[in-house]
């Protein structure tokens, strides 16, 4: 039996937003959050008109894509609490996981339209706020089991994975991309309790401390 027209068009409408959520993010990654717009939809594989009837204007796909990547990387955060075996583990595969927040840390940091988008949308800071919680049970989980430093908390690890997160240019895209993942591991390597730890200077910063 064939789809009736109006189940086709809610699929095609879905299909085309999809199509340019993907060549938004990653031209937003490449280019930053001021190309125009019609490389996107070009990029899509829509026309201009698909776009902004999609998309009205520029912050409203900014803040789309936003919302989609902190969407994902909250969905992998609580896929690892429920299928990981400890709080560490579950921490672990969130740091190598969640390059998808790479986008919105770049474009925070290098564009203040997007920056102003991303502290002030309040779908974006509900999304950001449940990651943290997920991310403190981690955190507090891994002290308890005594594999996490304990004289850090979730804002230290947040700041330092957003530092980390925010690629330099590599002589290539794959040298780039090998560079974060390094990276991850020398950072995770300082998270882990060990015996020889120095102390850290000043106090535990806590997912509060990182509000706008």
């Amino acid at each position: 039996m064939t789809a009736d027209p109006e189940t086709r068009l809610r699929a095609d409408a879905r299909r085309n937003r999809d199509q340019i959520l993907a060549a938004a993010r990653v031209i937003f990654a490449a280019q930053g959050a001021e190309v125009p717009m019609e490389e996107i939809a070009r990029s899509a594989g829509v026309g201009v008109g698909t776009l902004y009837r999609r998309f009205p204007d520029r912050d409203a796909l900014i803040r789309a894509v936003a919302v989609d990547n902190f969407d994902r990387v909250l969905r992998d955060a609580k896929a690892a609490k429920d299928e990981e075996s400890s709080d560490w583990d579950a921490l672990i595969r969130l740091l190598h996981q969640s390059m998808e927040l790479q986008l919105s840390i770049q474009l925070a940091m290098v564009s203040p339209r997007a920056l102003a988008i991303l502290t002030s949308d309040p779908a974006i800071k509900a999304l950001r706020d449940e990651l943290l919680e997920v991310m403190d049970s981690f955190v507090q989980g891994a002290q308890a089991e005594g594999r996490l430093r304990p004289d850090v908390a979730t804002g230290d690890v947040a700041i330092l994975f957003a530092i980390v997160l925010r690629q330099m240019p590599g002589k290539s895209a794959e040298v780039a991309r090998m560079a974060t993942r390094r990276c991850i591991g020398i950072m995770i390597d300082g998270l882990r309790a060990a015996d020889s730890n120095e102390p850290l200077p000043g106090q535990a910063l806590t997912g509060a401390d990182l509000d706008p």
